[in-house]
């Protein structure tokens, strides 16, 4: 998988809570631009990692139950999911290297 998965409420126990690999949700809308910093490190990821991580999106503004499920608050927000459980947590823009410090914990 190269690009990211599009996430929504009904797709996300499957895709993110069943998944064999780690995943990187990242919580976002089309309005935010901290999002739109962050979107082409997400995609970049994506393509560096495959094989060893999942990566989606789930736009907030489409999907209510996820977000409140897990408390996001303000995005973008990216949590890493390891066995269907949330193993660390970035909020806002931050550079790549700090996704891949988080990712390389959890890989």
């Amino acid at each position: 998988m190269n690009e990211p998965l599009e996430l929504t409420d009904d797709n996300f126990e499957q895709e993110v809570l069943n998944s064999d690999l780690p995943v990187l949700v990242d919580f976002w809308a089309s309005w935010c631009g901290p999002c739109k910093m962050v979107g082409p490190i997400v995609e970049e990821l994506a393509k560096e990692y495959a094989g060893q991580l999942k990566v989606g999106k789930l736009n907030v503004d489409n999907n209510g139950k996820i977000p409140i499920k897990y408390g996001i608050m303000s995005i973008p927000s990216l949590l890493f999911f390891k066995k269907g459980q949330v193993v660390e947590q970035i909020i806002g823009a931050v550079p790549k290297k700090s996704f891949v410090e988080k990712l390389e914990k959890i890989l």
